[in-house]
């Protein structure tokens, strides 16, 4: 890029395009105005340009056109969702924009950010910064989340990150993220247009940074909304997730091939490869040849494949670790049919545990809404994701943002007015509640004993769950054959760029009829069942591999007899004691293991069944375990399994569900 000690920018007014010369350690912003920004309806939620084939439908903007058109003009929302009178907070103020203003970071390397300066707000005003690696130029299509916040009286640095589209460097995903979010703080700060106070705002990667740069805690960094950005915990809480791609130990293969083929080209200007055949790439071996035999770019694919949980690979970006602590105060906003709702509130609770001042232990807030990725904002009447509709969920997000800078960043002290700790939606029963912590205080885990007369294998059998403790009891087996592992379907996912593997709830019935699933079911329910924390599945298991997997899926079986997918989990076998070291099974030797299947808030309505799914595959959301003991990643045959589920009075596998009133 060169070695000029200069950036070049341009200046967008009204109606007028001017070139302007701005040094990157100083640069004072021309007040010409740009047009306020105005609702558009029938225009679709924010995702850059080039993302918006099927590629890549997830991990961009948080806040998306449609959003505005719903979002409550007031700063302070009640606990309760409004039903109506939603419209987009008006902007206050007209602004100017620099484009691509070089910034020096520590080791010389120049990212390239757009700043966004409102005129009348006074000389100094505080800042926001967005980092993306999604081309800040087509960031929401038209900029909109910096205009958005510009037009409320704050200053935008919105920049791509190290190595993408307008910046400098080498890109790796999120290596340099932390010091680079921290080296751009600095800067900011030193404008004399600042009034030194920073926040920073974003989805998914966009959040994830956040999490990286908070762990830094940089003195300026006062306030943060890191959307969807559970990919930013690493070994904290022992889920080992790093940026999303593990999951109980297995790697998250549709989403991650789909996000690296359609986003994580280290070279610029790279193409994705047209009409790629997912299914068939998805079920070629080795794992580590997927993305060569799809034609596509040059990725870090190779390295997230071959890097398992606990790898040295993961410690350099500072993905969250328990060890870490913070400073400042954030608000989380994730979905309950994304990726990681479970993890962004285990991050909520850290980062308040392992916070070293007042500010950041009392003011960790997060909310949780019933939509897919990074689309709370996007909530309607309607709100579906998948085939099942949960009712009005929409919320004044955006007006929340507003209020939540507004305190931290400008000393509004109604800025934080009538704002829960926690906030989440209860699908099923369709309405927003809230509550000081999470798990929530009334939540209490109830145990649902498995049990089988002759056997739970498929829905036609007899599996059960009991509230009764087993006595006696026996054992269910299934063949886990990983040449035709058992289907996922919908789910949270995210980012997979194919249209069979897509996120949300959908009926799941037809796949009831495969051997390799053991099913158990309650009596149809008297009264409902409310249930909103951690729900996990304790079984005794065994084995004649020496690796296998374990799945478990909660479902809602309704009236008609359809079941409906509600949240699910795996485990690799070999990381039973913990994901930082392997250990293998003995034939026939049975084992306690844990699955993990998620944090969930939903309600089970009379008439309905409480159902739970074993098997030992989730393909291809989850890569298939080769029950060989090896690499997996490598490795291009297999052996088939039998897996067994023990329920008896010493070996009593249950499912925990947490009920609340």
């Amino acid at each position: 890029m060169g070695g000029n000690d200069q950036a070049v920018g341009t200046c967008i007014a009204v109606g007028s395009k001017l070139d302007t010369i701005a040094r990157p350690d100083q640069i004072d912003l021309p007040e010409s105005p740009h047009a306020p920004v105005v609702p558009m309806r029938n225009v679709p939620s924010f995702a850059p340009a080039s993302l918006t084939r099927p590629v890549l439908p997830g991990r961009v903007s948080g806040l998306g056109v449609a959003a505005f058109l719903m979002v409550g003009v007031a700063l302070t929302v009640d606990a309760q969702a409004p039903s109506d009178g939603f419209a987009l907070p008006k902007p206050r103020y007209p602004y100017t924009v620099v484009k691509n203003v070089m910034i020096p970071m520590r080791d010389g390397v120049r990212l390239a950010a757009d700043v966004y300066r409102p005129t009348g707000a006074g000389d100094r005003v505080p800042v926001i910064v967005m980092r993306t690696p999604y081309n800040k130029d087509a960031y929401g299509g038209s900029t909109a989340p910096a205009e958005f916040f510009a037009g409320q009286g704050f200053a935008i640095i919105s920049q791509d990150v190290r190595g993408r589209f307008h910046s400098e460097g080498d890109y790796r995903v999120q290596l340099t993220d932390g010091r680079d979010g921290y080296d751009t703080i600095d800067w900011a700060v030193k404008q004399p247009w600042s009034t030194g106070k920073v926040g920073t705002y974003g989805c998914s990667y966009l959040g994830e940074v956040q999490i990286l740069l908070a762990r830094m805690r940089h003195p300026n960094h006062v306030a943060m909304i890191p959307q969807a950005a559970a990919g930013g915990l690493g070994s904290g809480g022992g889920y080992y997730s790093y940026f999303g791609a593990y999951d109980g130990g297995t790697f998250g293969l549709s989403s991650g091939f789909g996000w690296f083929l359609g986003a994580g080209a280290k070279e610029r200007g790279a193409k994705v490869p047209e009409n790629v055949d997912f299914n068939t790439i998805l079920r070629s071996l080795p794992l580590v040849d997927m993305m060569r035999k799809a034609g596509g770019p040059k990725t870090d694919w190779e390295d997230y494949v071959t890097s398992g949980p606990g790898d040295p690979y993961w410690e350099e970006p500072g993905y969250a670790s328990d060890d870490d602590h913070f400073s400042t105060p954030a608000l989380q906003v994730n979905s309950w049919l994304d990726y990681g709702a479970e993890q962004s509130l285990y991050l909520f609770n850290l980062m308040r545990r392992n916070a070293v001042n007042v500010a950041a232990r009392d003011h960790q807030y997060i909310v949780i809404s019933p939509t897919g990725h990074c689309a709370s904002e996007s909530a309607s009447e309607h709100t579906k994701v998948g085939d099942k509709d949960f009712g009005d969920a929409r919320f004044g997000y955006l007006a929340m943002y507003v209020g939540w800078f507004d305190y931290w960043l400008r000393g509004n002290k109604s800025g934080l007015d009538n704002l829960p700790k926690v906030r989440y939606y209860v699908m099923g029963k369709n309405e927003w509640r809230t509550a000081p912590t999470w798990p929530v205080p009334e939540m209490r885990q109830v145990s649902y004993y498995l049990a089988s007369t002759t056997s739970a294998n498929t829905s036609a059998g007899d599996g059960l769950l009991s509230l009764a403790r087993p006595r006696g009891g026996t054992k269910d087996t299934l063949v886990y054959d990983p040449g035709d592992p058992f289907p996922s379907r919908g789910g949270t996912i995210c980012c997979t760029g194919n249209p069979t593997d897509q996120p949300g709830v959908f009926d799941q019935t037809d796949l009831e009829t495969r051997p390799d699933l053991l099913v158990y079911s309650t009596p149809v329910l008297t009264k409902g069942v409310t249930i909103a924390g951690p729900v996990r599945a304790v079984l005794y298991v065994s084995s004649d591999a020496k690796d296998t997997d374990f799945t478990g899926k909660l479902i809602d079986v309704d009236e008609k007899g359809r079941s409906w997918n509600v949240v699910d989990g795996v485990l690799r076998a070999r990381y039973r004691e913990g994901q930082s070291k392997k250990v293998w099974m003995e034939r026939g030797k049975i084992y306690r293991v844990e699955v993990n299947l998620k944090s969930i808030a939903y309600h089970f309505a009379p008439g309905h069944r409480i159902r739970l799914w074993i098997s030992s595959s989730d393909f291809p959301r989850n890569d298939r375990n080769l029950n060989t003991g090896g690499n997996n990643w490598d490795e291009s045959t297999w052996v088939r399994a039998v897996n067994t589920v023990h329920h008896t009075t010493m070996a009593p596998s249950h499912l925990l569900l947490p009920e609340v009133p």
